[in-house]
């Protein structure tokens, strides 16, 4: 396993019938950072619930710090922080509240509950309630539950919908903050722009399968000045780098 904080191995999903993900394998490192980028249906979201225990693949292994769901589901569990793409939060709790239920729910203490509010910026709002929120700010919510029990990884599903523009350039920052404190991160995301800045390996799914990967700089270099873009033009037959880039970046 070396120094890996989550490898996949032949990964494979089969849903309905229908195969879903097809013989996914990544590996990343401490200090890490791995965005999973394609179209929607593509299987991010799949792929990052498995990773995270939620749906258990039909054929392959995962691994996180050397530790599989099947064998050690109590000690995997432990070195995950998961953000889902959608969360119903509990009517009438404050923002204060609902992390305090998560942090007890991971034996976390209520400084750290304060630490991680601060850290996306809702200390202020602390006691106002989740229900009053916009998307953005419950965004950061669940961002900051993720958070709370400083995970080896972290994992995310389209972190930025709802971000406004200036929160957008924080999600930036809070990534390279968790990045340097030694997390890995995966997480999936329509705005290559984001991959492209905090991002050190890109994978592009399409219907299921990998269908582009490398480290963010090489594939930047492979696919020229539009980058990223360039490569899901390529990938999903967009004519056009500009319109594409356009249509992307719409949440």
């Amino acid at each position: 396993m070396d120094n890996n904080v989550l490898e996949l191995s032949g990964i494979r999903k089969e849903l309905g019938g229908r195969l879903i993900i097809h013989d996914a394998s990544l590996r990343l490192g401490q200090g890490e950072v791995l965005a999973l980028c394609g179209g929607n249906g593509a299987g991010k979201s799949t792929l990052l619930r498995m990773v995270a225990g939620i749906l258990q693949p039909t054929a392959g292994e995962i691994w996180i710090k050397g530790k599989t769901w099947k064998h050690d589901r109590k000690g995997y569990a432990h070195q995950i922080g998961y953000m889902p793409d959608e969360y119903l939060f509990g009517q009438g709790l404050s923002a204060e509240e609902t992390l305090a239920f998560w942090a007890s729910l991971r034996k976390v203490s209520s400084v750290r509950v304060s630490e991680v509010l601060k850290l996306v910026g809702l200390l202020e709002v602390r006691r106002s309630k989740v229900s009053s929120f916009s998307k953005g700010m419950r965004q950061r919510l669940l961002f900051a539950q993720a958070l709370l029990a400083k995970p080896s990884l972290l994992i995310m599903d389209e972190p930025t919908n709802g971000l406004d523009p200036y929160w957008m350039g924080s999600f930036v920052e809070l990534i390279r903050y968790v990045k340097s404190e030694g997390h890995a991160v995966i997480f999936s995301t329509h705005q290559l722009q984001i991959a492209e800045s905090i991002s050190d390996y890109v994978i592009f799914l399409k219907e299921g399968k990998i269908a582009e990967q490398g480290t963010t700089a090489s594939l930047i270099e492979r696919y020229g000045s539009y980058g990223l873009t360039a490569a899901f033009d390529k990938l999903f037959a967009y004519p056009d780098p500009y319109v594409s880039a356009i249509e992307i970046a719409q949440p």
